[in-house]
């Protein structure tokens, strides 16, 4: 369990590296849509100011998206945690059961194993 929640976490910096990351990115595609413009003449202003408000609606909804991102591993941290702890709680309290039932779980899962 530990391996899927880290992997999440690896992805989701959770100071917000992911949003200065788009909001780089953001500026990147701002700077490129200026040099263009300035290249091709005020012929294509027009265009320029409808490319600025793309590029600024993709980045608002990128962060957005990296929030709730961030949110969900935070969520799935504290999930893991709680079930790590209630097992190992079941575990201490009633450990033949636990045993017994790893024992069957191992069984059931060899025995599906072997059939393919």
């Amino acid at each position: 369990m530990q391996s899927s929640a880290s992997n999440v976490t690896g992805f989701v910096d959770g100071g917000g590296g992911l949003s200065r990351k788009v909001d780089a990115a953001n500026m990147t595609v701002h700077h490129a849509i200026d040099r263009a413009s300035s290249a091709a003449g005020p012929a294509i202003d027009q265009f320029a100011a409808g490319a600025h408000e793309a590029a600024d609606r993709l980045a608002l909804a990128a962060n957005q998206a990296a929030a709730s991102l961030e949110t969900t591993a935070e969520s799935l941290k504290t999930t893991q945690a709680r079930l790590t702890d209630s097992c190992g709680n079941y575990v201490r309290e009633k450990p033949v059961t636990a045993l017994s039932i790893a024992v069957a779980g191992g069984f059931l899962l060899g025995m599906l194993l072997r059939r393919r």
